[in-house]
């Protein structure tokens, strides 16, 4: 999803344009023009600064049309013109008052330049102007005077909005993306930025609402619902998450990329209950050995690892989603700090703590167990829907490969965990069945390669055939 960040240098070019545009750059001008406007500035302060000239109405015109010109088309000659016209232009209506009182004939003039659309281009010169010199404070000035001047444009908040982002003004960031999207404006990306600002201060439900808008007016933007499902992820709302997906499905039960959403939420769930099953099956082993321990560790790093592999999966297809890279950094750290905890208790062989095993604990592992089976069973079922539909759809088949990889690989830390009793007994058995797993995921990975290559994915089906190779030279015979 693209952040207002993300979309700046856009606006910045868009800014650059339009000052070009609007009254042409200083450097087209030629000399002789240059030094009559800077004559007149300098008559202009001449005038102002004399205290007969300086009390009269028509000096003030003079002045706020003066610096009107200067800020529209020769900005270089003073950086803060359009202020000092706008200040020039209240003057006026202060000074000429006809004999009853009222505004006088200038008077009445410069309310409608104070509404005109000269000052308002002013105005975005001298933000442009500002913004490009990085005084974002002034710039954000300047554009917001614009947006007052004429409230309908979406302009002048969009280019206030990325100011204020410059500078960590989320608030104001907000209020005048708040302004674009009130005045019409059609940019969807936008309405993803305004969320994002919503989630980081953690008001989600103005974060989905503007979501909700966006998608409404970009029904196949792909980056809004899927910045959605994130929100609803983080925000531990999977339930939510699910009937959303599923009555998008009803609606459309032809859309691939809706049942590939909805199996990569119930993967989500799966992980978050695999999670629980790791943590609950420590505390339910009472005076476990430090190797126990270790082998615990390394499954929950398995895990960790895993969930790298998937997000790094969809960050190939989404590379400018924040939220992902949120997540995969997330499991990243995590992971570095299980390996630090495995490195501490290989070569302290100390036990963990552990808490005596109860009813309610072995109750609730039962109950996370039935959750990771039931939830990794439903990402399966939709993602071979998806390839029912279309069967080169690339994250469908990839995610397919990860869930059989994945399978297998649980099976064979099964296998490493049996002693040389119950591997006699069983053992190769389990090996044929973690060799099935492993067989069932290469087609999936292959048929997601040749759909298009990305690294991780050649990693990964290269590491795949090296397994499978291993095992045909055990003449292991493979269980599906």
């Amino acid at each position: 999803m693209k952040s207002v960040i993300a979309v700046l240098v856009a606006c910045c070019l868009s800014a650059g344009a339009y000052a070009q545009n609007q009254g042409g750059a200083a450097s087209t001008v030629d000399a002789a023009a240059m030094d009559a406007v800077k004559k007149d500035k300098e008559k202009s302060d001449k005038d102002i600064a004399d205290a007969k000239s300086g009390a009269k109405a028509s000096t003030w015109m003079d002045r706020a049309k003066t610096y009107q010109s200067i800020a529209a088309q020769y900005i270089r000659i003073d950086s803060s013109a359009a202020t000092t016209a706008y200040e020039a232009f209240k003057k006026v209506i202060e000074l000429d008052k006809d004999k009853k009182g009222g505004p006088g004939k200038l008077a009445k003039e410069a309310e409608e330049a104070l509404k005109g659309q000269a000052l308002y281009g002013a105005f975005m010169q001298q933000g442009v102007a500002k913004f490009q010199a990085k005084n974002y404070p002034d710039a954000m000035k300047a554009m917001t005077m614009a947006g007052d001047i004429n409230p309908k444009d979406t302009l002048a908040p969009l280019y206030t909005a990325i100011a204020a982002q410059q500078v960590k003004d989320n608030a104001t960031a907000k209020t005048q993306l708040e302004k674009y999207i009130a005045g019409g404006g059609k940019d969807a990306s936008i309405y993803g930025s305004l969320a994002m600002l919503y989630s980081t201060d953690n008001e989600v439900d103005k974060a989905l609402a503007t979501l909700d808008k966006g998608i409404a007016l970009a029904p196949g933007n792909k980056d809004l619902s899927n910045e959605k499902i994130n929100i609803m992820l983080r925000t531990n709302r999977m339930d939510e998450a699910i009937n959303g997906m599923k009555q998008m499905i009803e609606k459309d039960p032809n859309n691939v990329q809706n049942m590939v959403n909805l199996g990569i939420i119930y993967d989500n769930a799966a992980t978050k209950a695999k999670e629980e099953v790791r943590k609950l099956e420590g505390e339910t082993k009472k005076g476990s050995s430090a190797g126990k321990q270790l082998a615990d560790a390394k499954g929950l790093l398995e895990t960790y690892n895993s969930e790298v592999t998937r997000l790094s999966g969809l960050i190939k297809k989404q590379p400018k989603s924040a939220e992902l890279k949120r997540q995969l950094a997330d499991v990243q750290k995590k992971a570095t700090d299980q390996k630090a905890e495995i490195a501490k208790l290989d070569a302290s062989a100390k036990e963990a703590a552990t808490s005596t095993t109860s009813a309610d604990s072995e109750k609730k592992l039962a109950e996370f167990k039935q959750k990771q089976m039931e939830q990794t069973n439903l990402a399966k079922e939709y993602y071979t829907k998806a390839l029912a539909v279309e069967p080169n759809n690339y994250d469908a088949n990839f995610n397919l490969g990860v869930y059989y990889y994945n399978e297998g690989a649980e099976l064979n830390k099964q296998l490493a965990d049996m002693d040389v009793k119950e591997y006699q007994a069983k053992g190769k058995e389990v090996e044929g069945k973690v060799c099935g797993r492993f067989k069932k995921a290469l087609p999936y990975f292959t048929k997601a390669k040749s759909v298009k290559e990305e690294p991780e994915l050649t990693d990964n089906l290269t590491n795949l055939q090296n397994i499978l190779k291993q095992y045909e030279e055990k003449k292991v015979v493979c269980v599906d």
